[in-house]
């Protein structure tokens, strides 16, 4: 700008002097120092005819379109949909921050309304003639006037995203104007990877059938809706769609400048307090003991009088119900959301947390980046909820959250909604006994499997009360189970949103003669933690029913909070400060277990499970199963109902029963780990399950799982399991057996559990504790191997007199000799004693056979006889191999 002023100010002296009009005769006898002024004139005249040029193409632009003015001015057009984005210079090479949600989805497969898809910091850069859409690197840091920070800008590259041409540039103040099209009518959110991801088909991105819809520029943010269609060739068979050729997903975009001086100090993050991280290397400190930095991902909560030991904040983290959310369920939300003002005042902190309600003629969208929203949708298959947050890449400061709910995880208590099982998918890919492999894949979507799980407990709970209580799905009963479950629910995400991380050791904390007693569960807590996966506690046979749900938070809750919120004037103490609060961490009460630590290793930290004593707790929902059966055997459906409903519960109970099986497995070869400091408490990090306690979940299995009379059903059971015939989308008719399959349900949920205690991880981590165990303390590999060829083949090795063999237990023993048979054959993943168990245990196994059928051939049937021959015959094969 200074040089063109100079240019005019030499283009009114020389005007001063010099005669406009002349000829070329008169101008050829200038001398040199009249030519030089006649070049800077002519100079001058270009600039004038050009900024007069760029001063119309900018008018051009900006003619007919509406401004709107805000943290980055925009101009629309209604009759051309152009939109243009206004940047000052000044605008440049400045951090903002960029949020993107899936504003409307298609209601199935992974495609869901008010969906995360993206956030992260961005800048412009000005690169010649075009803007550079920049995504800035905040993993590697130095202090700016190091040297080191030159060599990180060599070492660590940005990531440019979009070159953008400039438009127009405004002449007077150097502002430029870019064309939204070429940032945002793009896949500018990554959705055609996502489509192809979660509908395993080819959707491609149609210009013509996208643009934007509601644009507002505020003062410190800018809010973008974008509508895209997409069109496929070869679609996915999608039910909720009139044509699956085409879609439209709407995604919001909130552009927002991102605060770095508003006085909020980072917090230091510990491995014994379960929160969410912001970490980074930093290159600025050549002494420390790792170049890691962990800051902790809380809100910036001020007291508003910071003498005083309980007092308002500044600004209090606000939710607002959205105005979609149904009004029969917005107490229960309303209750969740509160419950965490119990933690906040122990931090000193009164009211931390308000509830608003979103108005029905709001002005504004729940992805506003503004507005921390509660929000409510529709699928036919998700059944979930999540608390995603947004954060200050630099600091951890929460910047946003917005919680969203399906519909189903309430409609599946009043319909039961989910028919467990009828398709041939593994009983419970979201439980602890799957393999580590397999759990690995399973964290990064914790939250959706949290969804699924928890509806089918709630829906579990809801059949557990018809069925035990005669409770009726309208009765006031009903309705205050529901209240409990949503209210839980929320509470369990909006902690999420408060930064917090699972603590799988939460439902631990009562025994389990405590967990109907109201007087300890609305004092102390049913739970240490509501941020576990928390099955429905339903009351043993014979007592007294208390929570179905947490109605308070637990003391780890309160402590963690006490952790990230509490205040410290003092930060010369911070580290000495937080340390004091995380010493108490060796308390049982705030054990703390989270995604990574749940490893098929600690009974008491594990999904789905309640009590100090999972054995007994598990056993209690074993009988309480068996019951529920026995009530399905005695005409509990109402007439008129369809036999097919009587199939979904029967299916739902025994899911229900394995499901608690599989939790008292974990006992074997079990370990309690706690993430101690040294100056914490002298015990040991891991402390093996005791040999009793490991001998006793053996007899439970063999009890309830593997024994001949562990599944008695009534013919007449069996033979009312109708399938659905309703054929329509949504409701497909299965297009195997008609009648209910029941060896294929009992045997896939036997093996699921036999494979569980012979894998080999479990068979190593059993040798590995007899070594680090005093002799005699630990359970041996060749124990659980022996035990169990007694139970499942206690016809063949203990027999008095001719037992024949049920069609159940020979599918049970070809399982059990599958698997022995091929730890001989592929001994690969498992260890020598392994291999040599298994040879050991056929060869006894083989010599029992032969005695039996020696003795008693002639008293036993067909079945039993072939069954047992073909046994002998497969293990000589095998050990001739």
């Amino acid at each position: 700008m200074k040089y063109w002023i100079t240019k005019l100010v030499i283009l009114v002296v020389l005007l001063s002097n010099l005669i406009l009009n002349f000829d070329y005769a008169v101008a050829s006898q200038l001398t040199a120092p009249d030519v030089q002024q006649f070049n800077v004139i002519a100079e001058i005249e270009n600039f004038g005819r050009q900024r007069k040029e760029d001063f119309s193409r900018w008018r051009e632009v900006i003619k007919a379109t509406d401004k709107l003015e805000g943290l980055f001015t925009l101009y629309s057009s209604e009759e051309s949909g152009k939109v243009y984005l206004e940047i000052k210079p000044e605008q440049l090479n400045q951090n903002y921050l960029a949020t993107v949600t899936l504003e409307s989805g298609i209601g199935e497969s992974g495609i869901y309304s008010g969906l995360p898809l993206n956030d992260f910091l961005f800048y412009f850069r000005r690169v010649n003639h075009n803007l550079h859409f920049v995504v800035r690197n905040v993993k590697f840091r130095t202090q700016p006037s190091e040297p080191e920070q030159r060599s990180l800008e060599r070492s660590f590259s940005d990531s440019v995203l979009f070159s953008l041409p400039i438009e127009r540039v405004n002449p007077d103040n150097q502002n430029m104007i870019i064309d939204l099209d070429h940032l945002l009518m793009q896949d500018f959110p990554g959705l055609t990877p996502l489509l192809k991801y979660s509908l395993q088909a080819d959707y491609r991105l149609d210009n013509s059938k996208s643009y934007f819809g509601g644009i507002n520029s505020f003062a410190e943010n800018l809010e973008i809706d974008a509508i895209y269609g997409f069109s496929s060739q070869d679609p996915a068979h999608l039910i909720t769609l009139p044509d699956s050729r085409s879609l439209s997903l709407k995604v919001h975009y909130s552009f927002s400048l991102l605060r770095e001086n508003n006085n909020y100090i980072p917090r230091l993050a510990d491995d014994r307090v379960g929160y969410f991280i912001t970490a980074f290397q930093n290159f600025a400190d050549h002494n420390a003991p790792e170049l890691f930095v962990r800051y902790i991902n809380r809100w910036h909560l001020e007291p508003s009088n910071p003498d005083a030991p309980l007092s308002p904040p500044k600004k209090p983290i606000v939710f607002w119900i959205e105005n979609a959310v149904p009004l029969s369920y917005r107490d229960a939300i309303r209750e969740g959301v509160l419950m965490w003002n119990q933690a906040f005042e122990k931090a000193g902190f009164q009211n931390a947390i308000e509830v608003r309600q979103m108005p029905d003629d709001a002005d504004w969208q729940p992805a506003d980046i503004r507005y921390n929203t509660i929000r409510w949708f529709n699928s036919v298959d998700a059944g979930f909820a999540r608390g995603p947050m947004r954060v200050n890449p630099f600091t951890g400061e929460i910047l946003d959250a917005d919680i969203i709910v399906d519909a189903n995880m309430v409609r599946s208590i009043q319909h039961e909604y989910h028919a467990m099982m009828e398709t041939h998918t593994p009983t419970n890919q979201c439980h602890s006994s799957i393999s580590a492999k397999d759990r690995q894949n399973l964290l990064a979507d914790s939250e959706i499997c949290y969804g699924m799980e928890s509806t089918e407990q709630a829906a579990m709970g809801a059949l557990a009360l018809s069925l035990l209580q005669n409770t009726t799905p309208s009765s006031e009963v009903m309705q205050e189970y529901i209240h409990q479950y949503l209210r839980s629910l929320i509470a369990h995400e909006v902690g999420h949103t408060l930064g917090l991380r699972h603590n799988f050791h939460g439902s631990s904390m009562l025994a389990p003669a405590d967990l109907n007693n109201p007087q300890i569960t609305h004092t102390k807590g049913l739970v240490s933690s509501v941020m576990d996966y928390l099955p429905v506690n339903i009351a043993p046979q014979g007592i007294q029913q208390g929570d179905y749900f947490p109605e308070i938070i637990g003391p780890y809750d309160e402590w963690a909070i006490m952790y990230g919120y509490k205040p410290n004037s003092n930060l010369e103490i911070e580290k000495s400060f937080l340390e004091q609060i995380a010493l108490a961490s060796p308390q049982p009460e705030l054990s703390y277990a989270t995604d990574e630590d749940i490893w098929d290793i600690n009974p008491l930290a594990n999904l789905w499970d309640m009590s100090s004593d999972v054995l007994l707790y598990s056993q209690w929902q074993m009988d309480n199963a068996r019951v529920m059966w026995q009530k399905l055997d005695q005409h509990y459906l109402p007439p008129g109902e369809s036999y097919s409903h009587l199939r979904d519960l029967f299916n739902k109970i025994l899911k229900y029963y394995f499901r608690n099986a599989n939790l008292i497995v974990q006992y074997i070869g079990g370990q309690s780990f706690q993430r101690l400091h040294v100056s914490d408490d002298p015990s040991w990090a891991f402390v093996p399950v005791t040999l009793a306690e490991q001998r006793q979940a053996l007899a439970k299995l063999q009890e309830y799982v593997f024994a001949e009379d562990a599944f008695n059903f009534s013919s007449q059971l069996l033979n009312q399991l109708a399938p659905s015939r309703w054929q329509h989308w949504g409701s497909l008719v299965p297009q195997n057996r008609l009648d209910y399959p029941i060896h294929e349900r009992i045997i896939r949920f036997q093996s699921q559990i036999l494979h569980s205690l012979l894998d080999s991880d479990r068979l190593n981590r059993l040798r590995d504790i007899e070594f680090k165990s005093q002799p005699g303390q630990a359970l041996s590999m060749p124990e659980l191997f022996d035990t169990l060829q007694q139970s499942i083949w206690t016809e063949v090795i203990t027999p008095d007199t001719p037992k024949l063999i049920s069609s159940l237990r020979r599918s049970l023993q070809q399982e059990h000799l599958d698997i022995l048979l091929e730890i001989i054959k592929h001994p690969t993943d498992t260890t020598n004693d392994s291999q040599t168990l298994a040879w050991y245990q056929l060869h006894q196994l083989q010599k029992a056979i032969d005695a039996q059928l020696q003795q008693f051939r002639e008293q036993l049937d067909i079945y039993t006889i072939a069954h047992l021959e073909f046994t002998s015959d497969r293990i000589s094969k095998t050990f001739k191999e």
